[in-house]
């Protein structure tokens, strides 16, 4: 990736200079005219409008995506300097990586992330100036605005009038707790539990009730409090007991999976599960699902993971209303001192990967992926927000 990114930087700078030195041979545009003592207009030339192009660029790529935008505001050189399609190709995989969060409506077009490289026969050079643009495949600069999570909020869907006046009178009647499954590997093979994390983690989620019994032997529900005003219940469910992980791991053996059983493949090779009775019957009657994917580079990505999910919602009573939370999971996180943006991209897989991994792209349900670190629960309430909201729950 590091190696086409910059692949893609020096074809940005080509196309930048090629464009200005076909349209703006002087490097000024737009210059302003004042009136002189003699009476002449004289131009006056920006300071940005005259440096090097390559110097031009690397300004642009400290930028936020706001301020971009108001720079290709100030005048029609910049306006077309900005909109290159080839320099926000650039940020978008340049960027990508670094994305806490990415969901079903902020996720960039899934072909769009295995497309090659643009030539340079698709940038600007083929445009006259002062043109709308190109026609491209994709519009980056949509693509990366609505993913990029400083600026991804206006694409929200706001709720009409309507809907405002009844949450008011929704709010008055008392709602039933809201319940979710969570499941998956993050749970068992990380060296920090999630679990016990949130169990002994009243500053973040008090824990407003504990559970009397099992669920069939599968699982418990623990009741937790958000904003101490929202109560919500998570039902845990473990594919095997601690023993049985124990005994695994010190004799390296694989265990069976309590929550699915497995009845080969299909014809693309891909392996068919179906969820235990018990857990069907967990499926039917929650509210939507939380799944731990373990993100440690060295661990994880079994090919079962997206078959897993997918066999899970199939089983909520052919809802795809249900909500589906993914807790992209890492132990602990890099100390400061080592921590650089190489060394992040090496101890978890982004967000955007973990959701092609998992296949999430392709199915109807509404879907979140959030980065969390199970030691300090970074970005758990991220993803319970979103989770809460999904389920109809008016958080103020």
């Amino acid at each position: 990736m590091a190696e086409k990114i910059q692949q893609l930087e020096s074809l940005v700078i080509r196309s930048l200079r090629r464009f200005r030195d076909r349209y703006f041979p002087d490097k000024v545009v737009e210059a302003d005219l004042t009136v002189g003592d003699s009476g002449k207009e004289e131009q006056q030339y920006g300071s940005l409008d005259t440096l090097p192009v390559d110097v031009q660029f690397l300004i642009m790529t400290f930028l936020s995506p706001a301020d971009l935008c108001h720079l290709g505001a100030t005048s029609r050189y910049w306006r077309a300097m900005v909109r290159d399609p080839l320099l926000w190709r650039y940020f978008l995989l340049r960027d990508m990586p670094y994305w806490p969060s990415i969901d079903h409506v902020t996720i960039p077009h899934p072909d769009l992330l295995d497309a090659p490289l643009i030539s340079e026969d698709e940038s600007l050079d083929d445009r006259e100036e002062g043109n709308e643009g190109i026609k491209l495949k994709f519009d980056y600069m949509s693509e990366y605005l609505k993913g990029c999570p400083s600026s991804r909020q206006q694409w929200i869907p706001t709720r009409p009038a309507y809907e405002v006046v009844t949450s008011f009178f929704q709010s008055l009647v008392p709602s039933s707790e809201p319940r979710y499954a969570m499941f998956g590997p993050g749970m068992e093979q990380l060296d920090v539990s999630l679990v016990t994390r949130l169990m002994h983690a009243p500053d973040i989620l008090p824990v407003s009730g504990t559970p009397h019994r099992q669920i069939n032997g599968i699982g418990s529900g623990i009741s937790y409090m958000f904003n101490n005003q929202h109560k919500f219940n998570i039902l845990t469910l473990y594919s095997t007991n601690r023993a049985e992980r124990e005994r695994a791991r010190v004799q390296q053996e694989s265990i069976s999976n309590k929550l699915f059983t497995f009845e080969g493949n299909d014809d693309s090779g891909d392996p068919v599960c179906v969820p235990a009775p018990q857990v069907q019957q967990v499926c039917q009657v929650v509210d939507g699902f939380i799944y731990v994917a373990n993100a440690e580079v060295e661990r994880g990505g079994e090919k079962s993971e997206g078959v897993q999910i997918r066999a899970v919602l199939n089983c909520s009573r052919g809802s795809t209303s249900k909500p589906l939370l993914v807790l992209s999971c890492i132990s602990r996180e890099e100390p400061e001192t080592v921590r650089t943006p190489s060394t992040r991209s090496m101890c978890r897989t982004p967000c955007v990967d973990m959701a092609k991994r998992l296949g999430l792209p392709h199915l109807p349900n509404p879907w979140m992926v959030q980065d969390t670190v199970a030691e300090s629960l970074s970005g758990l309430l991220d993803g319970i927000s979103w989770l809460l909201r999904c389920s109809g729950v008016k958080l103020y």
